[in-house]
């Protein structure tokens, strides 16, 4: 079973700069929503971040 927050196997990475002729439309369709959902998640975690660093520097701020 894989999960979103699971990293992708290096076999269906996708790669920048790839020549999208190859593909489909179905395919391009599958790679940006794999775009989007990654781009969420990375998002997630900057804030989640982000959010640390301020608690942190709260913290420690005199």
């Amino acid at each position: 079973m894989v999960h979103d927050d699971e990293p992708r196997d290096k076999g269906d990475a996708i790669k920048p700069g790839e020549d999208l002729e190859i593909y489909g439309v179905e395919q391009l369709a599958e790679r940006m929503d794999s775009l989007k959902a990654e781009l969420v998640r990375t998002q997630a975690m900057l804030e989640k971040k982000k959010s640390g660093l301020a608690a942190a520097d709260s913290l420690f701020k005199t």
